[in-house]
């Protein structure tokens, strides 16, 4: 494949990661504009149907532009792993490959681009259906407390790295310490194989209080544009408001808004606050990644040319 990745003129295929609100999907997608790239996201909400605003994907208009993969592939509700999506990603990047075109990478999961960059395995890791299902009946007849406090028992390193409010990360480990003699750690850095492609990632590094002011206004910017509207439409959908994608930030609070737990002014400061955090994990998450290429947050065409320059 490194053959098929030099015909683009390209020697690296660049992905753009960062925290929530740090502007990488504005730069991806010049990027692509620049290279006549196609754009693949690395983001494990922007996978969902219907959830645009509160996720923050492209626009529609761009996604025409710009041919846009692993967005919009599955309806809320579903489970997705982390091994769907490498799997997935897998078999697009060859097919962009072949179409003479360079595949740019975009998103703030973390597990996603670790995955993808240090060529995890992760399909020894699976576990029972029932097992999950086991697990799942008692988080949403129990909350996910006592299944937390087991996985810190279990796994104290891999719990210090999922968020309790990740409830299908949560099982989901729990249930490999269930059933391997290995726990979730030993069994995913027994999984690394080494990546597939010559990946190159570049991050934003913007100022922490820069970046907050910036969270804080895309939420206003979200809630201006219909983001209540949105989740009424997937809370009346029927969706369970215990899967996966209401653990989305800004899902899980004014789905407790329309049930009339909470305010739609303390929905707002809970989604500011957690967007906070979330931007915090997410840089934790990357400080501990390999061979990152920093960039000042300066003029787009700035950012572009030093992109450019690692990948050519």
């Amino acid at each position: 494949m490194k053959e098929i990745l030099e015909a683009t003129g390209y020697t690296h295929i660049p992905v753009i990661i960062g925290p929530t609100a740090s502007g990488k999907s504005a730069l991806a997608m010049e990027l692509c504009r620049q290279t006549g790239g196609e754009l693949i996201c690395c983001d494990s909400m922007q996978i969902y149907k219907g959830m645009d605003i509160g996720t923050a994907k492209d626009s529609r208009e761009e996604m025409l532009e710009v041919p846009h993969h692993m967005t919009d592939i599955v309806e809320p509700g579903t489970d997705y792993s982390v091994n769907d999506y490498v799997t997935e990603v897998l078999k697009v990047i060859p097919e962009i490959l072949n179409r003479g075109k360079l595949p740019v990478l975009c998103g703030g999961t973390g597990q996603y681009v670790k995955a993808l960059c240090t060529g995890m395995d992760l399909s020894d890791h699976r576990v029972s259906d029932d097992l999950i299902d086991e697990l799942t009946r008692e988080y949403e007849e129990k909350g996910i407390d006592d299944l937390y406090s087991r996985l810190e028992k279990a796994d104290p390193e891999a719990a210090a790295k999922i968020h309790k409010n990740n409830t299908r990360r949560v099982i989901r480990a729990l249930a490999v310490c269930m059933t391997f003699d290995k726990n979730f750690t030993q069994m995913s850095r027994e999984a690394v194989k080494g990546a597939e492609y010559p990946f190159k990632l570049f991050q934003i590094d913007w100022d922490r209080s820069i970046l907050y002011d910036r969270i804080n206004k895309r939420v206003d910017l979200m809630i201006e544009d219909g983001l209540v509207d949105e989740v009424r439409r997937l809370y009346d959908s029927g969706v369970n408001t215990k899967s996966t994608c209401f653990q989305a930030i800004g899902y899980k609070e004014f789905a407790m808004y329309l049930k009339g737990d909470i305010s739609l002014d303390d929905a707002v400061y809970e989604i500011k606050l957690r967007s906070r955090h979330y931007a915090k994990r997410q840089l934790t998450w990357f400080r501990y990644m390999e061979d990152i290429n920093m960039l000042k947050p300066e003029a787009m065409e700035e950012m572009l040319r030093k992109i450019l320059l690692q990948i050519s």
